[in-house]
């Protein structure tokens, strides 16, 4: 109860609640269950791996923590409109809030069953060095001593560094698979710019690092806590002066380390803006309102032609240079987009559009943005690469191909496009993240390393309830921070926004509303830490924390 509790508090940092101030403190309850577990007993032998921590702690905190998180999945619920039965479409909503929130929670329980193995791992060789060079006077060595060595991490510090190093590359290896959202770092956004500035120097995991330790030093004080509550170390705290720093020196760990990371933090985020006049791009976005029930039938392409093509020539006479709509704004393929009023405009009003839509490729097809010039052609193309399973593509295709045509908003297969695209536009390069894109932090350093310049975010968030777009806009924020790019979402239904390279939202659109807004951004070349050096923080934790496990399970 205490783990899901907990973790359900760390559920209550995100959209729709944004209580980000408890993510500094929900972890540190499993933390401590965690290494209770682990320094109990353990009858097994010297080298067994086995550990004695119950998978239902983790487990929970990872189903209160996630199943919070992403409860905005049960809003694909009705899918009614493409033709699934009711019932079906509740049986496949729940599905996948309970799948996705198992994935999340699964990584939860790795974690905690790693570092609680981390913890009680014994090598019957470092026992022997340990016992043969502390004797004295040459004694004859305490064989039982070595069979039961007295040998797990102590040392609340070295815990602290390992339990870190251990959630960071599992998160690191989670984000570089095909499903990936709710990242501990996401809970800071968009309330705590200052700590996201973290992510700067090395990405999502600078943050995530900074909640993991803090927590874990908060536990570590309450676990230094319990252990002195018997009556021989009350005894020896109560004789020796000296013993009152080592009841608080976590807690006081922990309040330094909360303070000084947001003072770096602030360090980051007080920086002035690059400003330069002849890098200003004016850009206009358009909020079609094109409810997906209607998107993809007569009714939704002719509210969709007619908003668009409104929307983009009412930006145009306000002076922009470029208009940007939504993921799948023009919901067919590139012929018929370009034979669409909407292009005809262009045609006429001399400015740039960059168009939502589908590039035919085969019997398959990509879900695209399309730069269309003054000229009305296609300058450039970029196509989908992370697609959300399920929604746009059905894992273990040749499996369950039955239900594919179900599933699939067109007769021909979702594919994903290519990997290192780039996307440059008549102002120069762009950096391009279609919706589910937005919380992979690693496709975003990449095309800034390859020269993008500003982010372009076309969305469709229009299945889902507000909580979703939420979070949405807190990814898209966090990647502005850690590019030190301005960024341009635009989505179908909402929220759009323009935010600047600190993170702060310069505008933002209302929910299920028809919109149509412009700012002035800038095209930036800088390249932060990060962008620079990726994620260097993760190897380094892990090769520290391993030298600390060492060195803490030799001498302490």
């Amino acid at each position: 109860m205490i783990a899901l509790l907990s973790g359900i508090l760390m559920g209550l940092t995100v959209a729709p609640f944004g209580a980000w101030f408890l993510a500094w403190v929900a972890l540190a309850p499993l933390w401590v269950l965690v290494v209770n577990s682990a320094q109990r007993n353990n009858p097994s032998p010297p080298s067994s791996l086995s550990s004695s921590l119950p998978l239902s702690l983790p487990l929970a905190w990872g189903i209160g923590y996630h199943g919070i998180a992403l409860s905005w999945i049960t809003g694909i619920h009705p899918m009614t409109w493409m033709g699934v039965p009711w019932l079906a479409s509740l049986a496949i909503a729940l599905f996948c809030w309970t799948f996705i929130t198992l994935w999340g929670a699964a990584l939860v329980a790795t974690w905690a069953t790693c570092f609680s193995l981390i913890l009680d791992f014994r090598l019957p060789i470092l026992d022997w060095f340990k016992v043969t060079f502390k004797r004295e006077n040459k004694a004859p060595i305490d064989r039982s001593k070595i069979q039961n060595p007295k040998s797990k991490i102590q040392n609340g510090f070295v815990r602290v560094l390992i339990g870190t190093a251990i959630w960071c590359g599992l998160e690191a290896l989670w984000s570089a698979g095909p499903l990936w959202w709710s990242s501990l770092s996401y809970t800071q956004s968009p309330q705590n710019l200052v700590i996201l500035h973290l992510g700067q120097l090395s990405g999502p995991n600078a943050v995530t690092a900074a909640i993991v330790a803090v927590n874990g030093l908060l536990a570590e004080a309450w676990i230094n806590r319990r252990s002195a509550e018997n009556t021989e170390e009350r005894m020896k705290f109560l004789l020796s002066a000296t013993s009152a720093p080592r009841r608080f020196n976590y807690l006081v760990s922990a309040a330094a380390l909360f303070i000084s990371l947001h003072l770096i933090g602030l360090g980051l985020y007080s920086r002035p803006l690059v400003q330069k006049p002849e890098a200003a791009l004016k850009v206009g976005i358009v909020q079609g309102n094109v409810p997906n029930e209607i998107k993809l039938f007569r009714e939704g392409f002719r509210r969709a032609i007619e908003g668009y093509t409104k929307g983009y020539i009412t930006l145009v006479d306000r002076g922009v240079d470029a208009v940007l709509t939504p993921e799948g704004a023009l919901p067919f393929f590139q012929n018929d987009i370009m034979s669409s009023s909407l292009v005809a405009a262009v045609r006429e009003k001399k400015k740039v559009a960059w168009i939502g839509g589908f590039y035919r490729d085969g019997r398959s097809y990509t879900n695209s943005l399309f730069t269309v010039t003054d000229s009305g052609v296609i300058f450039s193309r970029y196509g989908k690469v992370k697609m959300v399973p399920i929604g746009e593509y059905v894992p273990f295709e040749e499996i369950l191909g039955g239900i594919i045509d179900r599933l699939s908003p067109l007769k021909e297969h979702q594919v994903a496009g290519k990997q290192n695209q780039i996307f440059d536009t008549p102002f120069g390069r762009a950096i391009v993240g279609i919706c589910y894109e937005s919380a992979f932090s690693e496709h975003f350093r990449r095309q800034a390393v390859a020269g993008g310049e500003f982010i372009l975010g076309p969305s469709n968030d229009a299945h889902y309830s507000a909580a979703m777009p939420a979070q949405h806009h807190a990814q898209d924020i966090m990647r502005a921070i850690e590019t030190d790019r301005w960024a341009v979402r635009a989505t179908n239904t909402g929220y759009s926004a323009f935010v600047d390279p600190h993170g702060r939202t310069l505008w933002i659109s209302g929910h299920n509303t028809y919109e149509v807004r412009a700012e002035t951004i800038y095209r930036l070349q800088s390249k932060t830490l990060y962008v620079l050096w990726g994620d260097w923080l993760t190897p380094l934790l892990l090769g520290v924390s391993g030298l600390g496990w060492f060195v803490g399970y030799r001498f302490w």
